[in-house]
């Protein structure tokens, strides 16, 4: 079963937050994961997006100009 874990969920809200009932039932499953720090930032760096980013933006060499 794929269900969401209602008991662990109404223990983070009720408890965790200190929602009252009719707060957190009124949460989207969205709104209760950012609030509880899931979902709120982007991917870590990989290996791959670091190599893209340092062909993309390499480091100067002296005599570059960039003074």
């Amino acid at each position: 079963m794929n269900g969401f874990d209602w008991p662990a969920l109404m223990r983070a809200g009720l408890g965790g937050l200190r929602l009252m009932p009719d707060e957190f039932w009124r949460l989207t499953p969205a709104e209760l994961r950012l609030m509880l720090g899931q979902g709120t930032g982007a991917a870590p760096l990989t290996r791959s997006g670091l190599d893209a980013l340092l062909a993309a933006y390499p480091d100067a060499t002296q005599g570059d100009g960039d003074d």
